[in-house]
């Protein structure tokens, strides 16, 4: 199915893209029970899809550090190894369990720069079927104010319906 994603045109208007997007998701991701193959998957389709997202992908709770975020799948530059909860943009996230949309990443205080040209940032926590913390789906813009109210609805859309399934391992 992966293939049939590569030739789809997908709608200009942002809502519309998403749309169209997390159903190629869902069909793509469809009967993959390994979680490492979902976040690449939904990390590579989302990188693909927006010009603007400059760095996409996940850090995920490590299990022998369950208060740390260890860098996952992801499409961008160099990201960083590891961040503990309430440090950074992503660390907010895995701390307080809610998205987090930054306009200015300067701005932010305590902001983890892994790549200067980062400008704007938006993570959403992903959680597993029984309600736990397993990571955030982070996605950085080297352009500010770069993501709003519909990028935060589809993406907690689009990894709740890619993760908060029963099966995945």
């Amino acid at each position: 199915m992966a293939e049939a994603f590569n030739d789809l045109i997908l709608p200009t208007a942002k809502a519309e893209r998403y749309a169209a997007l997390a159903d190629e998701i869902a069909a793509v991701l469809d009967g993959e029970p390994n979680l490492t193959a979902r976040m690449a998957t939904v990390a590579s389709m989302l990188a693909a899809s927006f010009d603007h997202f400059f760095w996409t992908g996940f850090y995920v709770v490590d299990p022998d550090k369950p208060r740390e975020l260890v860098v996952g799948p992801y499409q961008g530059t160099l990201g960083c190894l590891r961040i503990a909860f309430g440090r950074g943009v992503c660390g907010a996230a895995a701390e307080t369990g809610e998205i987090q949309v930054v306009e200015d990443v300067h701005a932010f205080p305590g902001h983890i720069a892994c790549d200067a040209r980062s400008a704007s940032e938006i993570v959403v926590p992903v959680f597993d079927s029984a309600g736990s913390l397993i990571g955030v789906l982070d996605v950085d813009s080297d352009q500010k104010s770069a993501f709003d109210d519909v990028d935060a609805s589809w993406l907690q859309a689009i990894v709740h319906k890619a993760f908060s399934i029963s099966g995945t391992a």
